[in-house]
């Protein structure tokens, strides 16, 4: 392997996943905390990213399968975002920060698909690519604990904007990195390649691993909307929950080096995505029992275990089955999907049930996560049944 090229495309990975760890997992308690937004309001703002990533990683793909290299796409993207990102740190109101993180959301989820294009067209072995993917998960926990870090020593936790401009930075320095990136130019394949793809959904295999990834991608955001402000009403103080939820990354990290292709090579697809599904259950079952405070704090490690089971498992089964020239476009649906459709629907889902489960002020943890974790069990059992992988 080409050392110059690893670290370029590792590097790229690390930054566009340190990007989205510095704000997804706490801007929670900036939304629910002193901004004082209710449930519905703070998933209408999580909502933001989902919605951008039914249209813009489709448009992405197109535009880097046909037209644009990659590397400019990201380069522009980029740039843009941390204009976005500087400026939604500065909003109080709701209507404003929506409209300013729909936009920014927009441009960065353009990104997601690309840069795994890169990373696949230009790394085909699976083994290699886990070391690149190993990068995401060190990405996010570095991130968390760096936040922690700064709110330990610059007091900035208590209002929560320094995650938007922790975002904004890290977005100046990927745009620069993507200069450096070997160059992807585009296929240039004559028939629309999204059509290609999209025409994938006749096969019923493949439609149940697209639906079922949908559903776990949506499910995702529950977790994400209500575990910041679950961990505090658990008794994890607020200054060290990033570092408590970055545990789920250190995880990742682990099992995408040691375990990923292990268990790909060993129980397939299928099954690997079935045990990703299952540790997200058992992940909402700890949840539900509500104690002790260290074992909620220790379950975070089944986050990172399902997301590499399940959501980095997928991508990758998604490019095996892609037609060549049209993998960009491939990488554009399963995000559209899960990221997008998934994560869209899991927002309102999830505002709804914490809105309806909140009695006197206080959330009612009990019930909010008995639901996901019913639903996970679900798609467990449908891709033992009817996924051939």
């Amino acid at each position: 392997m080409d050392l110059a090229l690893y670290v370029r495309i590792s590097l790229v990975m690390f930054l566009e996943f340190a990007i989205w760890g510095a704000w997804l997992p706490v801007l929670a308690t900036r939304l629910l905390g002193p901004l004082k937004f209710t449930g519905k309001q703070t998933g209408w703002i999580y909502a933001t990213l989902p919605l951008a990533c039914i249209v813009s990683p489709l448009i992405a793909g197109q535009l880097a399968d046909k037209w644009i290299n990659t590397e400019y796409l990201l380069l522009g993207a980029h740039l843009a975002g941390a204009v976005l990102m500087f400026l939604a740190a500065r909003q109080t109101k709701f209507g404003r920060l929506f409209i300013i993180m729909l936009f920014y959301s927009v441009f960065y989820a353009a990104t997601l698909p690309l840069v795994n294009s890169v990373l696949f067209a230009h790394i085909s072995d699976v083994g290699l690519q886990g070391k690149v993917f190993i990068w995401a998960p060190i990405a996010w926990a570095l991130i968390g604990y760096f936040l922690t870090g700064w709110r330990w020593v610059f007091k900035t936790g208590e209002q929560g904007r320094d995650c938007l401009y922790l975002a904004a930075v890290l977005s100046v320095i990927m745009g620069v990195c993507c200069l450096f990136l070997p160059a992807t130019p585009a296929a240039r394949a004559g028939t629309a390649p999204i059509l290609k793809v999209l025409s994938m959904l006749g096969e019923a295999n493949f439609l149940v691993f697209v639906l079922v990834s949908v559903v776990g991608a949506g499910l995702m955001q529950v977790y994400f909307m209500g575990t910041a402000q679950f961990m505090q009403e658990v008794g994890v103080p607020n200054k060290n929950v990033p570092a408590s939820m970055a545990i789920a990354q250190v995880v990742q990290a682990v099992a995408t080096y040691f375990l990923m292709v292990l268990l790909i090579q060993n129980a397939g697809y299928k099954w690997t995505l079935v045990v990703g599904a299952l540790c997200w259950a058992l992940l909402y079952v700890i949840y539900v029992g509500g104690k002790p405070t260290w074992l909620i704090v220790t379950a975070q490690s089944l986050h990172g275990l399902a997301y590499v089971f399940f959501i980095i498992v997928g991508q990758i089964f998604a490019n095996s089955v892609a037609p060549e020239e049209s993998r960009s476009s491939m990488q554009a649906l399963i995000f559209a999907a899960t990221t997008g459709v998934g994560m869209y629907l899991g927002t309102q889902f999830g505002g709804a049930v914490m809105d309806k489960f909140k009695k006197d002020g206080k959330f009612q943890w009990r019930r909010i996560f008995m639901l996901p974790g019913a639903i996970m069990i679900v798609c467990a059992v449908v891709l033992a049944i009817l996924f051939k992988g």
